[in-house]
């Protein structure tokens, strides 16, 4: 296969995901487990990597304010060791917003989080999200593993397949819908976290022929509203108010 073919057959197969994941979420809340399917819905709608929503501790999500605050991640080392790391890069140290929907979300996994026997204190930090049954936070392999098990029900139930589903496709789609929405690029580097704006909408855009069409069209379209605006200032008439007798 051709570059290019392979580009078009990548751009397609990311849009339609696209498609998909909006709704992925609530199907996934009739056939998985509740909390499950509210963290799938939490990295369609932020976009966090999925070491840094392992390594979230409970005095890091701010409901009141609806702040998320990533300052680490949780990795497990080769050795199976847990450690805390600094993020990715150094924007990847940010606080994020969410919206009603996602803290909702937040809140149910909170309210549904089982009280561990002890809870496991890593490189300074506890009050994971999620823990195994020797307290341990859960780590990246873990969701990796859950997301294809739901995938696999998913289409063991409706007709038209799911296609592979991993954590960083969410981040990937969280990425491109909000470039597809007329997002600040500089607003959206800051929300995924990376240090070079490149990144963001070049590896994490997958945009086609349809959006630069739509995206041209709404050009047109407000400048045409802005020259009917101009015409009608033009021939306004004008009121007699705007004279004083003398």
């Amino acid at each position: 296969m051709e570059p290019m073919e392979k580009s078009q057959e990548l751009i397609g197969i990311l849009q339609a995901i696209s498609i998909v994941a909006k709704s992925l979420a609530a199907k996934l809340m009739q056939i998985e487990k509740e909390v499950e399917a509210e963290v799938v819905y939490i990295l369609f709608h932020t976009g966090m990597r999925i070491s840094e929503f392992c390594g979230l501790p409970l005095k890091d999500i701010d409901l009141g304010n609806k702040v998320i605050n990533i300052d680490h991640q949780l990795q497990r080392t080769s050795d199976m060791r847990l450690v805390i790391e600094s993020t990715k890069t150094n924007a990847g140290t940010r606080k994020l917003p969410m919206t009603e929907d996602v803290a909702q979300c937040f809140r149910a996994i909170i309210e549904d989080r089982e009280e561990p026997r002890f809870e496991k204190v890593i490189d300074g930090y506890s009050g994971f999200l999620f823990t195994d049954k020797d307290c341990n936070p859960l780590v990246a392999m873990h969701w990796e593993h859950r997301f294809n098990h739901m995938v696999k029900r998913y289409n063991d139930i409706y007709r038209v397949q799911m296609p592979n589903i991993t954590p960083h496709v969410c981040r990937h789609t969280y990425c491109s819908n909000m470039a597809k929405s007329g997002m600040n690029p500089k607003t959206l580097q800051y929300l995924m976290g990376h240090s070079d704006i490149g990144v963001t909408l070049n590896t994490y855009t997958h945009l086609g022929l349809e959006d630069a069409t739509d995206e041209l069209r709404r050009m047109e379209d407000l400048e045409n509203a802005r020259k009917e605006l101009e015409k009608n200032k033009e021939e306004k008439p004008v009121s007699q108010k705007m004279f004083r007798a003398i």
